[in-house]
């Protein structure tokens, strides 16, 4: 389906973008034509975006059809409340500073094209402004305060607003983002009724599924009607153009996957990892209080602080393991084994990073059970093996890890309990995709940790199940998108 650009005048649109077609305001919102579209994407570059205006409800009725408009009204409004632009993270400010470091006068305009300005210096900001607040064509405006650069304001701009000098960078890029593929890894399924962004770093060794398994997700996807495509961090701003988003990449809060995830839910995407469970399996402070107040069986398990670091010998004794809250692939999760000394040592350090740590009882396996848990039922489950001569599953610095041998098994052949108890962790998380692990000793379980992002790769954990394990998450995300209904609830 071809891109529309809905515009006040279709007389005022002087470019000549091949693969578009431009439709007046009025025309989109009343022909019925317009309303029986099936996945296409709006490009509304109205001059007026108040409240109740032409602008408003183009970008309205585009979600209530299922279209999917750039900005959406949640962008829309963002632009007109000026409290936000003085919401600066530190990135975006670090940005600015640099970008407009050489300037000399007390007032800057920067004009934004689709991400991009005429001045390639200014492109990383232009991309930065524009992943934040996506619309066609942006202004922003900044002065020169106490010292250092701030955004005063950012507004979308009608195509009579483009200055006559800008005019044939404007096409030019309007037309690459137009003609361009969405995305460079994308599938086509020959019928998809529904958009999912695959988030994923080619390059990161830590990545839960690694290409192969990617494209086996793609080829799932294509097989329930949903096509997917591979994104990176640079398509922040292109998130509205999807139905549902699906994280492979490690995540964290402090991170831009948990800004995707935030975006995306936002907009009403549905979202694996949705935001709550990242901060939820992010914190392992969080974690513990959880499994504590559920009941839940685990390593003798205490929250350590300044104040209370004296009572650990006698609560947890040695050897013991102390954890970063947001530890992860084994990285910031440290062995005590010579006593007090090197505990208190090690504490110094981590209270560094974190006011709180959380300090177990070392319990010795040869490997940890795997349950895979999606919707709140069992999906895989697998024996994660310790590296050899090491006491974790991973050993080794970034660049050059060792893993640890990994054994799927049918679900039928698993312990009962240690399903069981997998399936009621990840429950009270939420009803996404999990791993829970869990250790075995003596015939007994305790839970370690529940995982948001767990690894799912081709000749590993599909072993038992095949392409129906990539089926059966492709399936799940049909699913909630059939019950959310054709329209999203993005605004």
């Amino acid at each position: 389906m071809k891109p529309l650009v809905v515009i006040e005048n279709t007389k005022r649109w002087h470019f000549t973008i091949p693969g578009v077609d431009v439709v007046s305001a009025r025309a989109y919102l009343t022909d019925p034509r317009y309303a029986e579209l099936r996945r296409t994407t709006v490009y509304n570059l109205c001059r007026r975006y108040g409240y109740q205006g032409l602008g408003y409800y183009v970008s309205l009725l585009a979600a209530a059809r299922g279209h999917k408009p750039m900005p959406s009204v949640a962008t829309i409004q963002a632009l007109q409340l000026s409290p936000i632009l003085r919401i600066v993270g530190e990135d975006l400010d670090d940005l600015i500073q640099r970008n407009l470091a050489p300037l000399k006068s007390e007032s800057f305009e920067l004009s934004i094209y689709f991400g991009r300005n005429l001045a390639k210096r200014y492109d990383r900001l232009s991309r930065a402004l524009f992943n934040q607040f996506p619309a066609p064509f942006l202004r922003a405006s900044f002065v020169w305060e106490d010292a250092r650069w701030k955004l005063q304001g950012l507004r979308a701009i009608a195509t009579s607003e483009i200055p006559e000098a800008h005019q044939d960078f404007v096409e030019a890029e309007a037309g690459r983002y137009f003609a361009k593929p969405k995305h460079s890894r994308r599938a086509k399924p020959q019928v998809a009724r529904y958009d999912l962004a695959i988030l994923w770093n080619p390059l990161d060794e830590n990545a839960p599924s690694w290409e192969r398994s990617i494209k086996k997700f793609i080829t799932a996807g294509q097989e329930v009607g949903i096509a997917a495509s591979v994104i990176g961090p640079e398509d922040y701003g292109r998130i509205a153009e999807f139905d549902a988003l699906f994280i492979r990449e490690v995540t964290s809060v402090n991170h831009h996957t948990f800004r995707f995830a935030q975006r995306a839910a936002t907009e009403g995407l549905i979202v694996v990892d949705d935001p709550e469970s990242i901060i939820r399996c992010s914190n392992k402070v969080y974690q513990a209080e959880l499994f504590d107040r559920y009941d839940l069986p685990c390593p003798k398990t205490m929250v350590v602080h300044e104040d209370n670091v004296e009572q650990v010998a006698a609560v947890i004794g040695f050897p013991c393991v102390v954890k970063l809250p947001d530890s992860s692939f084994s990285q910031g999760v440290i062995k005590i084994e010579h006593g007090h000394d090197q505990f208190v040592e090690c504490l110094k350090q981590v209270f560094e990073q974190s006011d709180l740590a959380i300090v177990q009882e070392w319990l010795p396996t040869g490997f940890d059970w795997r349950i895979g848990v999606l919707n709140r039922e069992a999906l895989y489950v697998c024996k994660y093996h310790m590296a050899r001569g090491h006491w974790q599953i991973i050993s080794g610095r970034p660049g050059r890890r060792r893993y640890g041998k990994v054994e799927a098994v049918a679900l039928e052949d698993a312990p009962a309990r240690a399903v069981e108890l997998g399936v009621k962790a990840a429950s009270l998380v939420g009803d996404g995709l999990y791993g829970v692990d869990v250790k075995e000793i003596d015939g007994k379980f305790r839970i370690i940790e529940i995982n948001d992002n767990p690894s799912i790769d081709a000749g590993y954990e599909d072993t038992i199940l095949g392409d129906q394990l990539y089926l059966a998450i492709m399936q799940y995300f049909r699913t909630k998108l059939d019950e959310r209904g054709v329209a999203p609830a993005r605004l």
